[in-house]
């Protein structure tokens, strides 16, 4: 067995994933022995903790970014991850929430923005809300994880709005650079294994 194919069961075993499980974007790794599979395990494990997050807070957006990718894998590896650090069944469904809300807000404020027509930003949006009112997890972790999947979907309306908000109320620059950075590594695991 060659170092490719022992870090690639390495992996797959800590996502509770057969190890014969192959993606044809991770056969192509393991053919030519890429050298990117030891970055892909470091880059994915770094996804569990933070300096400046806790590790349920990792785990909650890690889960959300999975679910915006629609990764099965992932969102069953980030649910248990997450339950594991103490997550209630209505955070992890906030998460799970976070995502959908998200991904229809950063379509439509994108548009309002590529668009830039001052008719656009007058007409109601009429996209419903409730969840980012009370959340569970708390408002600033709400944005943080809302901040994350705007990033992923490259909103910079909702990017700008979602940082604005956190700078505000308190929240560290240090905590918005690792929730992006989560997201964007937990993304980035999805593009090989789903």
């Amino acid at each position: 067995m060659n170092e490719s194919t022992e870090i690639i069961q390495e992996i797959l075993q800590s996502l509770s994933l057969d190890t014969a499980y192959r993606t044809a974007s991770l056969t192509l790794l393991e053919k030519g022995e890429s050298r990117y599979l030891r970055d892909l395990k470091l880059n994915f494990t770094s996804t569990l903790t933070s300096a400046h997050l806790t590790e349920k807070e990792c785990a909650l957006i890690g889960l959300s970014a999975a679910v915006n990718n629609n990764n099965v894998p992932l969102i069953n590896y980030y649910t248990q991850y997450a339950e594991a650090q103490g997550a209630t069944a209505a955070d992890v469904a906030e998460a799970a929430g976070c995502a959908s809300l998200l991904a229809s807000n950063n379509i439509f404020y994108r548009f309002r923005h590529f668009t830039q027509k001052e008719k656009y930003t007058q007409i109601p949006a009429r996209i419903r809300m409730q969840l980012m009112m009370k959340p569970v997890t708390g408002k600033e972790f709400f944005e943080l994880m809302s901040l994350a999947i705007s990033a992923v979907n490259g909103c910079e309306m909702c990017v700008n709005a979602h940082e604005d908000s956190l700078i505000k109320l308190g929240t560290t620059e240090e905590r918005v650079f690792d929730a992006v950075r989560i997201a964007s590594l937990v993304t980035a695991t999805g593009k090989i294994i789903f």
